[in-house]
């Protein structure tokens, strides 16, 4: 064989490779990778990856190295990391102050972007922090161990991972954010963070998908979708794209205790995805070995059909809904608001009022900042807990706040 051809056989060969790596993963790659991923997490290396920890920190640069080996662009503060410094309260009940810098622990965001030159940008998110050796938060009685989280959430982070691998190589009418969140543990300190110091145009988001805990499908491949009524849009697409012959369970309200409700108290649209509780819920037992890869995937693979479906939609509007959770199991009563946990002034600000709750019924609005209740003075977090407490279904209470910097006061029935 002559030189030059031998030559034209090899470029053509090295076009093929190229064009072979340049393809969607299969999903037997995909499920792999997934494997990979969740038990990397949740090694006892990483410690359980609380925030402000090396764990976290290593974690963090996990994620970093394999959204540049994707192709996302950075979108963080610092590349792809987005770093915040907390502020943190020795007391549960009292609020965190969260900076760009100062003393604290400091956690980090790691953010990556896919640009299809859209006006539109869907959000796709997972945290990636847990308890680290437990402390608060855990259901754990022993000795402190090693809370390695791999179904909450390292399931979320790998699902969150390849999904970025396979939206780089379809193409979609919306740009895509994939943001990793730290803190939520702690109080969705990182995804707070995000949408009050945002790296693109919050108003440019069509919607947000969450998925935290996505790993223990069941042999009923029950899957729960949270937020469904935020959207209009929402609903028939959830069935459209099942194609697997999922359970789906929905519930309407975008309020939760995971990161899209701070995307849904900046009014947009949000679906969290969950596969449900398990005894291992914040104990040192949730490891990877548990972790049911095959249903993993079928999730991956129904939240990428799912965006497939509503690309076929103009941008979606956004519905309040109903927030069924309360302020707290703790107390009698409820407000029926949710406190701005990041607000480092006196008093408890507003951060989203539920609909048909006292604070709607009352007038009360997102931004009003409570100062008293009853005879109890709201001067934080942890007085206003004490001043719910003191109250029981049936009673009348003056309520006293400011709205843009003037006094004003309500007659609250609870």
């Amino acid at each position: 064989m002559k030189k030059n051809s031998r030559y034209s056989l090899f470029l053509i060969a090295t076009g093929l490779i190229v064009f072979g790596c340049n393809r969607a993963p299969s999903d037997e790659i995909l499920l792999q990778e997934l494997k990979t991923d969740v038990t990397y997490l949740a090694n006892d290396d990483l410690a359980g990856r609380a925030i402000g920890s090396e764990g976290e920190r290593k974690a963090a640069q996990y994620l970093e190295k394999e959204f540049e080996k994707i192709g996302l662009k950075p979108k963080g503060t610092e590349g792809f990391l987005q770093p915040f410094t907390v502020s943190k309260p020795t007391n549960p009940h009292q609020e965190a102050v969260v900076w760009t810098d100062g003393e604290g622990v400091t956690g980090r965001n790691v953010v990556g972007y896919i640009d299809n030159n859209s006006e539109n940008t869907i959000v796709i998110g997972a945290h990636f922090d847990h308890l680290g050796m437990g402390n608060e938060g855990s259901l754990y009685r022993g000795e402190p161990a090693i809370h390695n989280g791999a179904d909450d959430n390292a399931s979320g982070t790998a699902a969150l991972v390849a999904l970025a691998k396979l939206m780089k190589h379809e193409k979609h009418a919306s740009n895509f954010l994939f943001i990793a969140f730290s803190g939520e543990e702690n109080g969705l300190w990182g995804s707070n963070y995000f949408v009050k110091n945002p790296t693109i145009d919050l108003t440019k988001v069509n919607y947000m998908i969450n998925m935290d805990m996505v790993g223990r499908l069941n042999a009923e491949k029950t899957l729960a979708i949270n937020g469904v009524g935020t959207s209009p849009s929402f609903p028939s697409a959830i069935d459209l794209a099942n194609g697997d012959s999922l359970k789906i369970v929905t519930s309407e309200s975008g309020v939760g205790p995971s990161d899209h409700t701070s995307f849904y108290l900046q009014d947009l649209p949000v679906l969290h995805f969950f596969t449900g509780q398990h005894k291992d819920y914040h104990k040192p037992t949730d490891d990877s070995d548990l972790i049911n890869y095959d249903g993993l995937l079928l999730v991956v693979k129904y939240i990428d059909r799912l965006v497939n479906q509503l690309d076929t939609e103009p941008k979606l509007t956004f519905n309040k809904t109903k927030d069924s959770s309360g302020d707290s199991p703790r107390f009698t009563v409820s407000l029926g608001v949710i406190p701005d946990y990041l607000f480092d002034g006196k008093g408890m600000r507003i951060d989203g009022v539920s609909e048909d709750k006292p604070a709607q019924a009352a007038g009360l609005i997102k931004g009003d900042v409570v100062v008293q209740m009853g005879d109890s003075t709201v001067v934080d977090m942890m007085s206003y807990m004490a001043a719910l407490s003191a109250l029981k279904k049936g009673d009348k209470a003056l309520v006293r706040y400011e709205r843009n910097g003037e006094k004003k006061e309500v007659e609250v029935q609870f």
